[in-house]
């Protein structure tokens, strides 16, 4: 048995992210719009928000829990604090799942005005590769590891039950510098390698997020061979990345987007499977609950999974405010153990509750925690049945 696998229970997590209490959001609003602040204060804030967060986790039912992600305000502010060779550009065009917004464009003219980029304490600005890529974050992370870690300790859980997310290469703004997709992505993995490798040392799981692999199958003007090539790097990245690393040391993690919407264009579970589990993972998560894809577990009907490899569907997802029915939760887990075992299975959530700082998040504070009850409730009914 691996360390990721369950020997007489179903396992609980999530995908890292939580809604941030408001104290922190604060005083990270303040840092980050330039005002002068008392780092003291904001460490001590910081510590103690992550410290309720684990408890908090532990006593909703989860398992195997993380810092929230509340030290990193948003996806592009942490890429630029921890890499050197970037900078914030405005004028640079990002799109956002942009088939989606063009087939939805009065929904989406609305939708983000409320949400995403309307109710940021940091504003959503794309980053770009302007010169060599060189880890910095070794401060930054430690500081995250020593939180996580003293937050587990005061709730009594294990080192081996606490993960901490980071980014993968995929993630990491456009490359206007390095001569070639090949050679920008295994930059930035040498140097990403380094953040993956402390957290590894420090005792507990590493998670890399992948939230870009399936937005290759949608994206516009590219054909079937550029897409297929462009997984294949983005995942040989990755696993530059982890050289060296125990696989039962790491979660791999993608999704298909952090919204509430249409979700009418987004690729398929069997397009980018195979990619996934190439990846030097023992656990693999992705989105399960969301109905555009909940039937996909067929695929493992015919898809071959590594023995020791543990599978993380999501079974509540992060788009909605309705709690799941424990018992919908549980069927949901005996379609997955019944194809790969008891043991290589699971509970999590489709992607996380809170990946950009906002004071008011997709799903409710409130339900977030209603949510990991279900999911707790329904991981011990699927229990009762595997293990009689």
């Amino acid at each position: 048995m691996t360390i990721q696998q369950n020997t007489d229970r179903i396992q609980t997590t999530h995908i890292g992210s939580l809604p941030r209490p408001h104290k922190l959001l604060d005083i990270l609003k303040k840092k980050y719009s330039g005002e002068k602040i008392d780092e003291a204060e904001f460490d001590k804030i910081l510590s103690q928000s992550v410290k309720d967060s684990v408890k908090k986790q532990k006593d909703s039912g989860i398992d195997i829990v993380t810092d929230g992600e509340f030290s990193k305000p948003g996806f592009f502010t942490y890429i630029q604090e921890r890499l050197e060779g970037f900078e914030a550009r405005t004028g640079q065009k990002m799109v956002l799942f942009q088939k989606e917004v063009e087939a939805f464009p009065e929904y989406y003219q609305e939708y983000f005005k409320q949400a995403m980029m309307g109710g940021t304490i940091v504003p959503i600005t794309p980053v770009v590769c302007v010169g060599p890529v060189k880890y910095r974050g070794e401060k930054a992370v430690q500081r995250d590891i020593a939180n996580v870690k003293a937050a587990a300790k005061a709730a009594g859980i294990p080192d081996h039950h606490v993960f901490l997310p980071a980014t993968a290469p995929s993630g990491v703004g456009v490359n206007e510098y390095y001569k070639s997709d090949e050679e920008y992505f295994h930059a930035l993995a040498a140097e990403l390698g380094k953040e993956y490798k402390a957290i590894v040392d420090a005792g507990i799981i590493l998670q890399v997020d992948d939230p870009f692999l399936p937005d290759i199958f949608v994206e516009p003007g590219l054909d079937e061979t550029q897409m297929k090539r462009r997984a294949q790097i983005y995942v040989e990245a990755v696993n530059t990345a982890l050289k060296g690393i125990p696989r039962e040391k790491v979660r791999f993690h993608t999704c298909y987007g952090i919204n509430e919407g249409p979700r009418l264009y987004e690729a398929t579970l069997a397009e980018i499977i195979g990619y996934v589990l190439s990846v030097n993972a023992g656990s693999v998560s992705f989105e399960a609950a969301n109905p555009r894809h909940e039937h996909e577990y067929h695929l493992f009907e015919n898809v071959k999974v590594p023995k020791d490899l543990v599978l993380c569907p999501g079974v509540v997802t992060h788009a909605s405010n309705i709690v799941e029915h424990p018992e919908l939760i549980a069927e949901r887990l005996l379609r997955f153990a019944k194809l790969v075992g008891r043991e290589n299975v699971m509970a999590g959530a489709d992607c996380g509750f809170s990946s950009q700082a906002l004071y008011r998040t997709e799903v409710h504070d409130s339900v977030v925690w209603e949510k990991f009850k279900a999911m707790r409730e329904g991981a011990d009914i699927a229990t009762k049945k595997l293990w009689n």
